[in-house]
């Protein structure tokens, strides 16, 4: 014969099974599952690990458990568990996972000498960094502070810096090492525990929020995560490859939350601060300014220029120069692009010689091709009219103006012709 107890805990899981039929199995293995399941009396009692599980619960699943808790015949009772219960259950039940402890498998990685004086700023960039420091000294509240911008402009040195800037506690995660510890924390029942972690800082950053996209439940607990930071008035900081609005993956009440306290992009590394960060690196002043014109708008990119510069110059003993430094980059280096690359690239892609674009003959086709490399070199450069003249086959100037009014035309009619021209002027670039 089975005994009370026995009785009891048949009871209970079948009371657990009724409850998991009508959640998805997520939100049931997240906040139902680590909840301490007993019947005293009459009523149901589900104990939490703390007051905010409990709140939440109480909030969201109540209606769920009260139903379950009525088909028993039972009432239902949501309460915190103390600490003397949690002491009893824990040393008369074996590995019992409602006591709960937590410790980061993984944490990102932060550079402890960087500065706000390590990042390079433009005057583009002067609001970010201004936003940024204010918010690491305590000194303003934006809840969240949403920072974006393009790969290698800059966000997660930012992230760095109000991290080592900060004078409270700081937990600093990636998207991905969130969702991960997240996942794990369901996998070893103590997501109330990485709850608590995650709340327990004055300061909040979680870099590349994208990573969260469309993994729901991560994504669940992460809305949750910031409405509870902003109760309690802490600040959160966020990075992503783009605005609030533009983020797939994420339904609008979550980009509204995104974008709720205050949003600043951080335009990418222009001419000027590619140049300070390789003099910044060790690399001579004449070959820096060389290079950053030269080198595409990416921060990592900049970085990987310096480190090579470097490794060369101290492995091989010597200085590298301007020579040196365009065999040692050739696969990086952008290639210059002049007018006449310009146009004689145009020539392929259109399907004429250039030495026809040049000449004197007035087919439609060659016509039409003449008036677009016009067109195209007027949108792309700088040059003027009869500069632009000059390169396809010493026009004059009212000749390239006639052709780019006749090509306007066109494009309005021609969406073939708009779309291709818009592929040239993105090449020429």
């Amino acid at each position: 014969m089975q005994t009370a107890a026995q009785i009891q805990m048949t009871n209970l899981e079948t009371i657990k099974g009724a409850i998991a039929a009508k959640m998805d199995t997520v939100s049931f293995n997240s906040w139902i599952a680590p909840l301490n399941f007993e019947v005293v009396g009459n009523t149901l009692v589900l104990g939490a690990h703390n007051q905010m599980a409990a709140d939440f619960i109480r909030a969201v699943h109540f209606n769920v458990l009260a139903s379950v808790a009525t088909e028993c015949g039972l009432e239902l009772n949501i309460v915190v568990r103390t600490a003397k219960a949690r002491a009893t259950v824990a040393a008369t039940v074996a590995n019992d996972n409602n006591t709960q402890t937590y410790t980061p498998a993984t944490t990102a990685t932060t550079n402890a000498a960087v500065a706000f004086d390590c990042f390079v700023s433009c005057e583009e960039n002067n609001f970010v960094v201004s936003a940024c420091k204010k918010l690491a000294a305590g000194a303003v509240h934006f809840s969240p502070l949403f920072i974006y911008g393009a790969s290698g402009c800059g966000k997660s040195l930012l992230a760095d810096c109000i991290n080592n800037a900060a004078a409270g506690h700081v937990v600093k995660m990636s998207g991905a090492q969130f969702v991960s510890e997240f996942t794990r924390s369901l996998h070893e029942h103590n997501v109330f525990a990485f709850k608590d972690f995650c709340r327990n800082c004055d300061i909040f950053i979680l870099d590349d929020v994208q990573a969260l996209s469309g993994k729901k439940a991560s994504t669940d607990e992460f809305v949750q995560l910031i409405i509870d930071l902003r109760t309690a008035g802490k600040n959160i900081v966020l990075t992503a490859n783009a605005a609030p609005s533009s983020l797939t993956g994420f339904d609008r009440h979550v980009q509204g939350l995104l974008a709720s306290g205050l949003v600043a992009d951080v335009a990418t590394p222009n001419v000027h601060v590619k140049s300070v960060m390789l003099r910044r690196a060790g690399v001579a002043s004449n070959v820096a300014e060389s290079l950053a014109v030269r080198i595409a708008n990416d921060g990592h990119l900049i970085a990987g220029v310096a480190n090579k510069i470097k490794a060369y110059s101290e492995l091989m003993g010597t200085a590298v120069d301007m020579d040196v430094a365009s065999r040692l980059l050739a696969d990086t280096l952008q290639t210059v692009k002049t007018p006449m690359a310009m146009v004689k690239n145009m020539c392929e892609k259109l399907g004429v010689s250039y030495d026809a674009v040049c000449g004197n003959g007035r087919s439609r086709n060659l016509v039409l091709a003449r008036q677009t490399m016009m067109a195209v070199l007027k949108s792309a450069t700088g040059l003027s009219l009869s500069e632009i003249g000059n390169f396809v086959g010493g026009r004059d100037h009212a000749t390239v103006l006639y052709a780019i009014k006749q090509i306007e035309k066109l494009k309005a009619s021609d969406l073939v012709l708009s779309a291709q021209i818009q592929q040239l002027i993105a090449e020429c670039k």
